[in-house]
């Protein structure tokens, strides 16, 4: 089975950017959806923003639209999320996850996806 890792969390300030990076030990295109989530302290995970590795479609919860941008590298078998303009409210753990069985990756739901990586914190902070 694939394994998924992400890096590129850290401590910005209100206003700040990351980019998180999330690496697969197999191809990308061989999933048919990976999305990224998030769960702040206490509270449920939620979809952020998917992308379709085969055609490069991207879907994006309302609340992160025009700030985050997912993207992909094939060569490197890589996915990206570039946060932007980031909240305190946002200060999270972010998660990476695949699935290889026809998501509808416009559902950014967590019960779609069944391999999961360890996740990277971001904290939003002054």
């Amino acid at each position: 089975q694939d394994h998924l890792a992400e890096s590129g969390g850290g401590s910005v300030l209100p206003g700040g950017s990351l980019r998180l990076s999330c690496a697969s030990s197999g191809n990308i295109v061989g999933f048919y959806c990976i999305t990224w989530f998030r769960q702040p302290p206490g509270k449920e995970r939620e979809g952020v923003a998917s992308i379709r590795p085969g055609g490069g479609d991207t879907y994006y919860a309302d609340f992160v639209k025009g700030r985050f941008t997912i993207s992909q590298d094939y060569s490197k078998n890589m996915v990206y999320l570039q946060m932007n303009s980031l909240k305190p409210e946002e200060a999270a753990m972010y998660y990476c996850a695949a699935d290889g069985y026809g998501a509808d990756c416009s559902r950014l739901d967590e019960a779609d996806f069944d391999t999961w990586g360890q996740g990277t914190q971001v904290t939003v902070s002054s």
